[in-house]
């Protein structure tokens, strides 16, 4: 499955289709919900007859039609393939066609509108990391890459440790096996390190969970290079030869809870900005307003935000009253959900969009907020 980047959806985001509509489609595919085609097939189904004969209350134009059956065929054709989700984007009459095979779950929706809806895929981006896991013990070393719920990469070293014999040669020859080991044991640690950088300088990870014994695990994380040493994010006490889906389990609990506790500090320090009314707001008018400005640095929201507002055609600004622009006085487009119009705009202009999951001090706030440039 294909890589998806912070870049993948900018790039996306960003797609002119001049006046034509752009079709997307977020289809459930999950084997253990929809275990046979047909299953997923009627899913589709049920989307593609909302949306069929009519769009925002008018006729459907023949190139979201022709977007439609080209959606249609695909899902029909479409081999699972270990997929969970399935997000596709088509503008016929601009010449888009975008699939992207999903490891994880998504919400099924079918969008027709402007631009193409990426706030889904964006979540992915912000919630999935990228982790490298590293197990060790005094032989063995085994070294994964853990991406959107799957380990994509398993690569290991075994190094063989001289053992005491039976027969009774004196302690000074003990002392010498005993050091000949312990030599032994940190050379492997040293190997064990390298397989590390190696699968990062190849793959590269955010963050580096390390597994191991207690009496191993400090010199193992001394023999790291200083910039996994710098990524070092958690321990797991599982053995090196536990089975793939134990450390599959251990590497997914890590990442939520790396990622609820990196988003509990964004909403606080945003609420500290806010609340001193120093380069942070709250709520969707001032975070909206703030957009148009071109002020975020960081746009900050809830999984599953919706609202709807309005869009300028023109000057391209968000809001939550229209019909008038004020930015530019303009006529503004009524839309059904301004918080992905946000979501997509903030990508544009190169911020970092936070989606936080389960937050109450940000459900509080008004689900969405900013931290500012100035």
């Amino acid at each position: 499955m294909a890589l998806i980047t912070e870049e993948t959806v900018r790039s996306l985001a960003g797609f002119k289709s001049g006046d034509a509509l752009v079709t997307s489609c977020y289809l459930d595919v999950d084997g253990r919900r929809l275990p046979s085609h047909l299953d997923v097939q009627r899913a589709f189904d049920v989307l593609l007859k909302r949306t069929r004969h009519r769009v925002n209350g008018h006729a459907v134009h023949p190139s979201v039609s022709a977007d439609l059956d080209r959606m249609a065929r695909h899902v029909k054709g479409f081999g699972r393939s270990g997929a969970k989700g399935l997000a596709m984007f088509s503008c016929s009459d601009a010449g888009l066609w975008e699939v992207f095979e999903l490891p994880v779950n998504v919400t099924n929706q079918l969008v027709v509108h402007g631009g193409p809806h990426v706030h889904q895929l964006e979540e992915i981006v912000d919630e999935y990391q990228r982790f490298g896991v590293l197990l060790c013990d005094r032989q063995r070393a085994r070294m994964f890459v853990y991406e959107m719920g799957e380990l994509v990469e398993h690569t290991e070293v075994v190094d063989t440790i001289a053992r005491h014999s039976d027969d009774d040669r004196g302690d000074r020859f003990k002392t010498r096996l005993d050091h000949q080991m312990a030599e032994q044991t940190q050379q492997h640690l040293r190997h064990a390190a390298t397989l590390a950088f190696d699968v990062f300088q190849r793959n590269g990870f955010e963050h580096l969970i390390v597994g191991g014994p207690a009496e191993v695990r400090g010199e193992l994380e001394h023999a790291l290079h200083p910039y996994l040493r710098d990524r070092l994010a958690d321990h797991v006490t599982i053995a090196v030869n536990s089975p793939v889906d134990q450390i599959r389990r251990a590497a997914h609990e890590i990442e939520e809870h790396i990622e609820r506790r990196s988003e509990a500090a964004i909403v606080a320090r945003l609420r500290e900005a806010a609340g001193a009314h120093n380069r942070g707001v709250v709520a969707l008018g001032p975070t909206l307003d703030a957009l148009n400005a071109r002020r975020v640095e960081i746009l900050v929201v809830s999984s599953g935000y919706e609202a709807e507002g309005w869009r300028c055609p023109g000057c391209q600004a968000v809001a939550i009253i229209g019909r008038s622009c004020a930015t530019c006085g303009a006529e503004m487009q009524h839309v059904t959900d301004v918080v992905e119009e946000a979501v997509a705009e903030a990508l544009l202009q190169h911020c970092r969009v936070e989606v936080c999951v389960g937050n109450a001090d940000l459900d509080v706030a008004g689900r969405i907020g900013a931290l500012l440039r100035y």
